[in-house]
């Protein structure tokens, strides 16, 4: 059961709010539609229903507010719109990177693609999915969690007549194994032919709330749906007809050939058809909308569309459906009964539940391995450290750690760095323009452990990064000029300490700056602000007259390690700290500890709004 009770969305500006004071039941076992003409609050209800949406209300879900369900994919699968995927993700990819978010097994989605018919176009990319299936696997997405409550968003808009049956034949299958189903639409026959419930709204009000076949009957006005090329002769024949055997019937003539005849039924007209020699080319018994069949002077209105009955017209051929126009007007509000099985609780403002993965380090992994950037970005850092590994060692008069690293002799930044800084960035900027932890566009959750998996993540990439770019610089280095004159030095250790610490600091401060301004390019920004402004500023405060020289800093800090350490591990904790004494060191600890902070600053002040 979904009991929406008083549900107002906070206004903007001088404008009303676009939902006021809604209340409504969804039952379990049935499909529902929400009502209404566009502007009328559909899709603000169901934000609001999601807690995505500031304003006042409650929403039960089988007793429960959503902020207080532990796992709310579990209880309640979302469509809104088109798929917020990474367009380069396959179908496959997308619902495994789901599965991880729902906590579900990977097998889930492989069972999704079967019933949802997408097999076959596991390894389409999303940006290349016609729109069935793209609704397809929205609904694929929605279901991962096998929720008990499904609201989706004008699921059937755009789609063909066969994939319009597809998709509320499985609403329909869903609902009958006791599930709720919401959807909204602005077609009044399609919420006639395809709910068992039909909810109206307009201007943000509830207008009515009836069953689909008390709906059919009292806001849908049975009519004849005619196409003939000589709709005039026959729009007179009728109207004459009707007058001489007084019988109260209504002729509306629509675009070019198409008549629509209001109290009559195929037989009548047919006969008249007939007896006049008026050849027809389709004859149907339809459904229109109350609200737009006035008066025979209505030329033009939009209400021929829906599917009808055909009558067997010679020669017919099935004109295309038209958009109908809400019938939401001229109805008294009904009465609606909200059952009292829910626990006692006063609405209060929507709280935005937290919606990060609950396994964030899988997820993390699917995200990072669906999209082809990475491995293109990896790829041009290894073409780029060859190349410059191949001229620094061309005269032979460069060191190795130089030659291996391409920094700092060509430029300010190793190229491993950048790419460990750019694939950082990518983490949380995708998060951003696809957003995929939440039913909504909302902002992306800044949950603890969403944000350790990412700098987890990132910090391995960066180490795989750098290992691969010093074994394969080193292979093409002996490979074009001889390994004798490659000679390894002593201080290995602590060279790989200085270039793990360089990589993983730049990688973090891609991670976070992106986290922080939303953007890949702030993160980007925040790696080349470390070499590029911050060392060459902080070189000459240290450096200064008055200032003790950061070349004992790595001896002072020792002194605070605490107790000695065996010979092995010593090294390492002497190379970290000699990371830290150096001046990019020093620049890359304070970028880190700022953008931290700011992301901590920030997750709270988006999170004191709501």
């Amino acid at each position: 059961m979904l009991q929406a009770i008083g549900l107002t969305s906070t206004p903007r500006g001088d404008r009303p709010p676009a939902v006021n004071d809604l209340t409504f039941e969804a039952r379990p076992g049935a499909v529902t539609a929400l009502l209404g003409p566009s502007g009328s609050g559909k899709t603000t209800a169901l934000r609001l229903m999601l807690e995505l949406e500031p304003g006042r209300g409650i929403t039960y879900f089988r007793g429960r507010p959503l902020h207080r369900i532990a796992h709310p994919p579990r209880e309640v699968g979302v469509l809104l719109g088109d798929v917020p995927g990474h367009p380069s993700r396959t179908v496959r990819g997308q619902l495994r990177m789901l599965c991880a978010a729902t906590g579900v097994p990977a097998v889930r989605a492989e069972e999704l693609l079967r019933s949802t018919g997408l097999t076959g176009l596991e390894r389409r990319p999303i940006g290349t999915l016609p729109i069935g299936a793209d609704r397809r696997l929205g609904l694929a997405s929605a279901l991962l969690g096998d929720p008990h409550t499904l609201l989706l968003d004008e699921p059937g808009a755009g789609l063909s007549a066969s994939e319009s049956a597809w998709l509320y034949e499985f609403l329909r299958s869903h609902a009958s194994e006791g599930g709720t189903v919401l959807y909204t639409t602005a077609d009044p026959k399609d919420a006639a032919r395809n709910a068992d419930r039909v909810v109206t709204l307009d201007g943000g009000r509830l207008v009515a709330a009836q069953e689909a076949a008390e709906f059919a009957r009292t806001r849908l006005r049975p009519r004849v749906a005619v196409r003939t090329p000589h709709a005039a002769r026959l729009a007179a024949a009728v109207t004459q007809e009707a007058r001489a055997a007084r019988r109260p019937v209504e002729v509306v003539t629509e675009d070019g050939n198409r008549l629509s005849v209001y109290g009559s039924d195929c037989a009548s007209v047919g006969d008249t058809a007939f007896r006049h020699g008026v050849p027809v080319h389709r004859l149907a018994d339809e459904t229109g909308d109350a609200g737009t069949a006035g008066t025979a002077g209505m030329t033009g209105v939009d209400a021929v569309a829906g599917a009808g009955r055909e009558c067997g017209a010679p020669g017919g051929s099935t004109a295309g459906p038209r958009t109908a126009v809400s019938a939401s007007r001229g109805v008294e509000p009904a009465p609606v009964t909200v059952a009292h099985d829910a626990p006692a609780e006063r609405p209060v403002a929507a709280r935005r539940p937290m919606r990060s993965p609950l396994r964030p380090l899988r997820y993390e992994v699917h995200r990072l391995l669906g999209v082809p950037s990475t491995p293109l970005v990896m790829a041009g850092v290894l073409l780029v450290s060859v190349t410059l590994a191949l001229l620094l060692g061309r005269g032979g008069r460069a060191a190795l750690p130089a030659v291996l690293a391409g920094w700092p002799a060509i430029s300010p930044l190793p190229p491993a760095a950048l790419g460990a800084g750019l694939l950082g960035a990518f983490s949380f900027a995708e998060e951003y323009r696809y957003p995929a932890l939440t039913s909504g566009r909302g902002t992306v959750p800044r949950r603890p452990g969403l944000l350790l998996a990412k700098l987890a993540v990132a910090a391995v990439v960066a180490l795989v990064l750098g290992t691969l770019v010093v074994a394969v610089d080193l292979g093409a280095l002996r490979l074009f000029y001889g390994g004798e004159l490659i000679p390894v030095p002593g201080k290995w250790p602590v060279l790989c300490a200085n270039w793990a610490g360089l990589l993983v600091g730049c990688a973090w401060a891609g991670v976070l700056g992106a986290g922080v301004f939303r953007a890949a390019a702030a993160g980007v920004a925040a790696v080349l602000v470390v070499p590029v402004a911050f060392v060459p500023l902080l070189q000459k405060v240290l450096t200064g007259p008055s200032v003790r020289s950061a070349a004992g800093l790595p001896a002072r800090l020792r002194e605070f390690a605490g107790p000695h350490w065996p010979p092995a591990a010593d090294r390492w904790l002497t190379g970290g700290l000699r990371v830290l004494g150096q001046p990019a060191g020093v620049a890359l600890s304070l970028t880190l500890t700022g953008l931290f902070c700011a992301y901590v600053f920030t997750g709270l002040r988006r999170r004191a709004r709501w």
